[in-house]
């Protein structure tokens, strides 16, 4: 029997719910955004994606404050363009682009001051990389 076969959803708490789903619907462009969030549907294409689930220290300062208790982790595409758009729309900007052979990474702050990734993955690095 197979116990966990993927992420079935991110949920966490929110001042202004609808606020920040509009945001996310705006800004990053959030698929089927409906009052209940949305809805990522997964497909067999080819590379195939993945989701990572990893748990970091409590003492990380990896997130944007030591009250921030998770981080989304988007899949994007072009991230310096992204990055770029996001920036003209007044969206914070935290750090620089950070590149590894398995993909590039940057970081934006959103309306409640929490962090969150976007993630440019190359597929067949990360693919060997994690044994995949």
């Amino acid at each position: 029997m197979k116990r966990v076969t993927g992420i079935g959803g991110v949920f966490f708490r929110s001042e202004d719910p609808k606020k920040l789903r509009d945001w996310y619907a705006k800004h990053l462009e959030i698929p089927n955004m409906s009052p209940y969030g949305a809805v990522f549907e997964l497909k067999n294409d080819s590379p195939t994606g993945h989701t990572v689930w990893n748990p970091f220290s409590k003492d990380s300062d990896y997130f944007a404050h030591k009250e921030q208790h998770f981080m989304l982790n988007f899949r994007v595409e072009n991230l310096e363009q992204l990055l770029k758009t996001l920036k003209s729309e007044g969206v914070e900007i935290a750090g620089e682009i950070e590149s590894y052979e398995y993909g590039k990474f940057g970081w934006i702050i959103d309306p409640e001051g929490n962090k969150v990734e976007l993630w440019e993955p190359v597929e067949e690095e990360f693919n060997k990389i994690n044994g995949l």
